[in-house]
């Protein structure tokens, strides 16, 4: 075990600074020292007595109720799991310049949201605050950590699962999105899987991928219509639909009844997110689910790892998902 020479020495302070610290509650220090003496105080053993200040960088895209839904359930979650593992609350920040000049009070970040930063402003943040942990979209792989639901898998999983219930002309509804990394791709990373397992499983996507515009419910709606106008006179109308979000599909179902295509007769329909308005829909909608607790679990542990052992060497993990099947999709047994 290490001794109070070592960590003091380590840490850049006084053995009496050490030991008041660790001793006496009234003693007064500067945070940024106290959080210095603390971690060395973890990363040599000497005790269990690091609680980083955690800042969560709050950067969702505005607009559409149900997407704002999985965002505010995720901050509860977050709030939650800190409480659960005996970490102070984290402090939400909504900019990522406020988050820069505030840096000094904080150990490291956790960001929620899928907005795409300048180069520019993560490096500067990266610079005064170099361990963060980035949840769903990292704007910079190379720079921070990330945990993120694995949606290349689930575009298989759903591929998978239609065809073996004997869907085999399946299109895809989706918006623009941003594929991992500091460029603004107009991809998303699910349509891109979709496409590329498809090519690979031998099914036909032209005429069949509909991704633009927002994540709405009205932009759902709105492509929905447009596959219908476009191959139900035609003769060649889908018989499976994988939509990228539960807010696109909640909109593409209202078009589906509305223009009267037999959801899951004519067109099985399956989604992701499995937020709380799935069991609501008419049919109910089948949809994979997410697990935000161990999203929130997993980021606040690549997070204390990093700044235990300072590591260098970026991590990103991918979580599964899991289909929970209603009404729209029933797959084979």
């Amino acid at each position: 075990m290490a001794t109070l020479k070592e960590v003091a020495e380590r840490a850049g302070v006084s053995q009496s600074t050490v030991s008041r610290l660790l001793n006496d509650p009234s003693f007064s220090i500067k945070e940024e020292t106290r959080r210095r003496v603390l971690r060395v105080c973890e990363e040599l053993g000497y005790r269990n007595v690091f609680r980083p200040a955690i800042a969560v960088l709050d950067a969702p895209p505005s607009g559409e109720e149900l997407q704002d839904a999985y965002f505010s359930d995720l901050r509860k979650v977050l709030a939650e799991c800190a409480g659960s593992m005996e970490l102070d609350q984290p402090t939400f920040i909504r900019s990522i310049h406020e988050l820069t000049e505030r840096a000094a009070e904080f150990d490291g970040f956790i960001t929620v949201g899928a907005a795409v930063f300048p180069e520019a402003d993560l490096r500067a943040l990266h610079a005064v605050l170099p361990h963060g942990v980035c949840i769903d979209t990292n704007p910079a792989p190379h720079l921070f950590d990330s945990v993120r639901p694995d949606l290349s898998q689930t575009m298989l999983d759903a591929l998978d699962a239609m065809i073996a219930a004997g869907r085999r002309r399946i299109a895809f509804l989706g918006g623009v999105g941003s594929i991992m990394g500091t460029h603004d791709y107009p991809e998303d990373i699910r349509e891109l899987s979709f496409r590329q397992w498809a090519a690979h499983l031998g099914l036909e996507t032209d005429g069949l991928v509909y991704s633009s515009g927002t994540f709405t419910v009205e932009n759902g709606y709105r492509l929905a219509e447009q596959l219908v106008a476009d191959h139900r006179e035609a003769g060649s109308m889908p018989d499976g639909l994988i939509v990228a979000a539960d807010v696109l599909a909640v909109g593409a179902l209202q078009a589906l009844n509305a223009l009267r295509v037999a959801v899951p007769d004519e067109l099985a329909v399956v989604s992701v997110n499995n937020q709380s308005i799935a069991r609501y829909t008419s049919p109910s909608l089948s949809s994979y689910a997410i697990d935000q607790r161990e999203l929130a679990r997993m980021a606040f542990s690549t997070l204390i790892d990093g700044l235990k052992h300072e590591r260098r060497v970026r991590r990103h993990i991918l979580l599964t998902t899991e289909l929970v099947p209603r009404a729209s999709f029933v797959p084979q047994a």
